[in-house]
């Protein structure tokens, strides 16, 4: 799949904050240049812009969307910042077949809450823990390419209950040093939008530098992607005649 149009949206709070002040050592770009980075090498043919909560419209305007065939949402501390209108928005733009891709701590953002319809709220503790990501769905087009386990050397423990509806697909479990337990990739099927949640990726740690987690976030844009679907939510509409 080529040609694809990304767009990388991340707040940029600990990034204007340097909050942690090792994180920009980590992301000198910041998490967005470094999630644009990683779809670039994987994707070379992809247009990929990025969009913060400080530009205008949070760098979500129509016209932004509209040219914009997968959305990568990276958010933790200014989730309430986030313009009612905007998150309106996206979620037309995911009911008519834009693809979503939450990240990490973007389970609490208000769109994911939205079109999830729970508190998306678990468990955590951050104390530097080996995460192991394990594939559970094999054949999954997100799956693909990806080493079972999957092994980060440091992460944030994020940790079951995940009050999330059942997922429509789940492709990625993970396990953590304390014995927790993570459904940590899984997918979700809203209008004609698809999502995919991927949990790996705090700012205290260089997952997005990991190659195997840019193989993961590319494979879950090339399968969010729907470019050539009309960008229409589902709607009423008047039968016509009688099928027999």
């Amino acid at each position: 799949m080529s040609g694809l149009r990304v767009t990388v949206w991340n707040e940029g709070v600990h990034e204007a904050e340097n909050d942690p002040p090792v994180m920009a050592e980590i992301y000198p770009e910041g998490i967005h240049g470094a999630l644009a980075e990683g779809i670039r090498s994987e994707l070379p043919t992809a247009a990929v812009r990025t969009a913060l909560l400080a530009d205008p419209e949070h760098g979500l305007t129509e016209e932004v969307l509209a040219d914009t065939d997968v959305l990568l949402w990276w958010g933790h501390l200014a989730h309430g910042e986030v313009d009612a209108a905007v998150v309106d928005r996206v979620q037309r733009h995911v009911l008519g077949g834009m693809g979503l891709l939450v990240l990490h701590s973007g389970h609490f953002s208000q769109i994911f809450q939205r079109l999830l319809g729970t508190t998306c709220s678990l468990g955590w503790r951050d104390g530097a823990e080996q995460e192991l990501v394990w594939t559970v769905a094999p054949h999954h087009p997100i799956a693909q390419g990806v080493p079972n386990p999957l092994v980060i050397p440091e992460q944030e423990t994020y940790s079951e209950f995940f009050d999330i509806p059942a997922p429509d697909e789940l492709i990625f479990l993970s396990s953590f040093d304390g014995g927790e337990v993570f459904r940590s990739g899984v997918t979700f099927f809203r209008g004609h939008g698809r999502i995919f949640y991927f949990s790996p990726g705090d700012q205290r740690y260089p997952v997005y530098h990991q190659p195997e987690i840019r193989e993961i976030i590319a494979n879950g844009i090339r399968w969010t992607a729907q470019p050539d679907r009309p960008r229409t939510p589902p709607e009423v509409a008047k039968l016509d005649r009688h099928w027999r």
